[in-house]
């Protein structure tokens, strides 16, 4: 399946991400797929919370980077998302799963996501509205009504 995204070289400010990204993938513990994911999350505040892939032997256990950066983020106070970048093993570069487009969903509808693949210079823009064009939405009524962002 061809990536309909444009291949450019990165934005000027993305450099660091990425690298925050490749080195958190150089970190990820997947001895059952060898499928390494690092993600580095910058928020509004200009701190970056990174994460990678912990696989479990139960599959279903495994939390992938961008759920770990997210909960990163959150557990130090953090919940205004700015961008992301996703490094992986692919080529091309693999975009988040759907469970992670949900949860990225929750806290910026319309994400930059910086996805950098296997090979040098293999880096993809993307906009999560664009790879999640209908998400999961439930408001309960006890709950405050949260910005669309």
């Amino acid at each position: 399946m061809k990536n309909p995204a444009k291949k450019r070289a990165p934005a000027t400010g993305h450099e660091a991400l990425i690298l925050a990204a490749v080195t958190a993938k150089s970190r990820a513990y997947s001895p059952y797929s060898r499928f390494r994911v690092g993600a580095a999350l910058k928020t509004k505040s200009g701190h970056v919370f990174a994460g990678c892939n912990v696989e479990n032997r139960s599959y279903g256990l495994t939390i992938c980077a961008e759920r770990n950066a997210v909960a990163q983020a959150i557990a130090h106070g953090e919940s205004e998302l700015e961008c992301i970048a996703i490094a992986s093993d692919a080529s091309p570069p693999a975009p988040p799963c759907g469970a992670c487009r949900e949860v990225l969903a929750e806290f910026a509808r319309d994400l930059p996501i910086v996805l950098v693949g296997s090979n040098p210079g293999e880096i993809f823009e993307h906009r999560l509205a664009d790879l999640l064009p209908e998400r999961f939405v439930f408001e309960p009524p006890d709950r405050p009504k949260r910005s669309k962002k």
